[in-house]
């Protein structure tokens, strides 16, 4: 008998521990009617014309193709361009579907470099905010299911370092130590505030949002993904990164 209370109370707690606030809730559900409506404004506005070359780009030359065709209707139609751009991107981060390495490629070519930094950050934040929401209600499972390893290092290090936990946010921000993806899907698992998650987004992303932009503007001259970072951005990236994390190292675990 004892041991059923204390296993109704374990699951209650558990219960309790991923139960979205009302705000998050709201937060949640303004991310799918945003889909919604952006979807809906493109379909309405947009003109009538052959879009058989809009595709999800999965390769440089499938990139190439779709800015070729979007450069001048880019021009004429901006805002139907840029609301399809984050509508895509946003979903595409939601729901962990790969390939926005060469949105965010694209957003170097047809908007040039400050524009289109601010462009992918304020996408993948949204993206990564949106999953994070997701993931608080349904993505325990499938964590545990998918990186039960990366999971148990995760939550080991959250743990240790919990007084600079943006330090650390910002440092796998800005190195491949944990997949973005993992990250996203992760951190409400293991009880990352949402202002941390935030802030380590939204400052974290720019120095490879501002790399993989500026490729973007010699896209034809890209051979292959290797040729998107080279050594001096990839040290540069690990630099500001090893900084950012030097104060949770100096921290006593």
């Amino acid at each position: 008998m004892g041991k059923e209370v204390e296993a109704n109370g374990k699951a209650e707690a558990v219960e309790s521990k991923f139960q979205l606030r009302s705000w998050e809730a709201v937060a949640a559900s303004t991310v799918v009617l945003s889909f919604l409506v952006g979807l809906l404004s493109v379909y309405l506005t947009i003109p009538d014309s052959d879009y058989s070359f809009l595709k999800l780009p999965r390769s440089l030359e499938d990139l190439q193709v779709l800015r070729g065709h979007l450069e001048n209707y880019t021009s004429d139609y901006t805002a139907q361009v840029l609301v399809g751009y984050c509508v895509v991107y946003i979903f595409m981060q939601t729901f962990m579907i790969p390939g926005t390495v060469f949105m965010s490629l694209l957003a170097g070519a047809l908007f040039g470099i400050f524009k289109g930094v601010a462009l992918v950050v304020f996408n993948a934040t949204a993206g990564a905010s949106s999953c994070y929401f997701l993931s608080k209600l349904i993505g325990r499972p499938l964590v545990f299911c998918l990186w039960p390893d990366k999971l148990k290092f995760f939550q080991d290090q959250v743990a240790k370092r919990r007084k600079r936990l943006l330090n650390y946010m910002l440092f796998l921000r800005l190195t491949p130590t944990l997949p973005n993806t993992f990250i996203n899907v992760a951190s409400p698992i293991v009880d990352v505030p949402y202002h941390i998650f935030f802030l380590g987004t939204v400052i974290g992303l720019i120095p490879a949002a501002y790399v993989t932009v500026r490729a973007g503007l010699a896209l034809g001259e890209l051979q292959s993904m290797g040729d998107l970072y080279d050594f001096n951005s990839i040290a540069t990236l690990f630099l500001i990164g090893v900084v950012s994390v030097t104060p949770t190292l100096m921290t006593k675990s």
